[in-house]
């Protein structure tokens, strides 16, 4: 039986930053039930750093994460507009610099826009994100450190054996920690329940992502538009061709997340309702996963249960973003040492008592 300080299960974004800021002073394993890392939520992700994105008590993350983004060379600029209709609001998280737009200057950014749409905030922060390099670079930090990743292992169960964790998993495999670090996205309430801990209540919802032809050229760089109803977002990808969602979020159980048909279909009558630029055909669609807690706030944390089992879990559409903050306030935490780059008390587990997630239980978790 293989014997490490810190079990982490998942190595998405989560799992893999948390490990790699880890490995410098334990002995980590990271494990993935899948053939390769990031397959579900981290390798479908359309990911950009948005500072409001997530609201108030998420922007923290979001922006203490910037720093290291910009330095390590992840981040190209892109804008990002933020478009609405006569007597619609635009939300916006206080601090983040936005310039007012009307419809003439609209109009100048989104020639052939729909007349309806008569104003607008643009925020020129918004940048993407190059996950996959970020994702690489992370497991790389950690393997250099003395780190270990092991796909296709996925956990069967866990018991806590005087002072160290006994983990099987569904090859024969076992492993002793002394934490278990929960960073399994979707999996996170399969993974507490497998390891005899109460669930918290982590819903899946799935997130549909539309490639366009478009029959006019100029795409590549196009800001990110936004509704300020939350209906939709598409961006620019190729010099024809557009990213889209319809910004779903569909209630669903953990899995290989597949896009419907119908919402495809929904997706691109809500763009041919925002501007008048003629679609020639799908390029591609998929759909992946994002993960929240019943108050939509990441879950950082140990268990008030089960001291020595670790959440890193909920972080909805944000967990790119919020990486190398989050990984640093985690490692913080585990440890017991190191700076905090945010207050952890918003993210804290023990937020969530039996009664609150009884009366959850009886309620819409959706998004509210």
């Amino acid at each position: 039986m293989d014997s490490v300080d810190i079990l982490i299960i998942g190595a998405g974004i989560a799992g893999a930053s948390l490990g790699a800021a880890l490995a410098p002073r334990r002995r980590v394993l990271v494990t993935e039930a899948e053939d390769w890392p990031g397959r579900h939520a981290t390798g479908r992700s359309a990911a950009f750093w948005h500072e409001g994105y997530g609201g108030p008590l998420v922007a923290p993350l979001t922006r203490a994460s910037r720093p290291v983004l910009e330095a390590g060379g992840y981040l190209s600029p892109r804008g990002a507009i933020h478009i609405a209709r006569a007597g619609e609001g635009i939300e916006i998280v206080p601090g983040c610099a936005v310039e007012p737009l009307n419809r003439p200057a609209l109009e100048r950014l989104l020639p052939g826009l729909r007349p309806e749409w008569v104003r607008g905030l643009a925020e020129p922060a918004l940048a993407d994100i190059d996950v996959s390099r970020l994702h690489n670079d992370y497991l790389a930090e950690l393997r250099a450190n003395g780190g270990a990743v092991r796909t296709g292992m996925r956990l069967a169960s866990a018991e806590r054996r005087g002072e160290r964790w006994r983990a099987r998993f569904d090859g024969g495999e076992e492993v002793a920690a002394e934490v278990i670090v929960n960073a399994a996205g979707a999996w996170a309430d399969t993974v507490a329940e497998r390891c005899g801990v109460r669930p918290l209540g982590i819903a899946p919802k799935r997130r549909t992502m539309v490639q366009l032809r478009l029959g006019r050229s100029g795409c590549k760089r196009l800001p990110l538009v936004v509704a300020a109803d939350g209906s939709f977002y598409f961006k620019g990808e190729g010099e024809r061709s557009i990213w889209l969602s319809p910004h779903d979020e569909v209630a669903t159980d953990p899995c290989d997340a597949a896009p419907e048909e119908l919402d495809v279909a929904v997706a691109i009558d809500r763009f041919s309702q925002v501007v008048d630029w003629p679609v020639e055909r799908v390029e591609r669609s998929w759909a992946g996963l994002r993960s929240f807690a019943p108050d939509r706030l990441p879950v950082f944390g140990f268990g008030s249960d089960e001291p020595e089992f670790f959440w890193c879990a909920g972080q909805g559409g944000f967990g790119i973003q919020t990486a190398p903050a989050a990984a640093a306030l985690c490692a913080a935490l585990i440890l017991g040492e190191g700076e905090m780059p945010v207050d952890p008390a918003p993210y804290d587990p023990g937020r969530f008592s039996s009664s609150f997630l009884g009366e959850m239980s009886r309620s819409d978790r959706g998004v509210r």
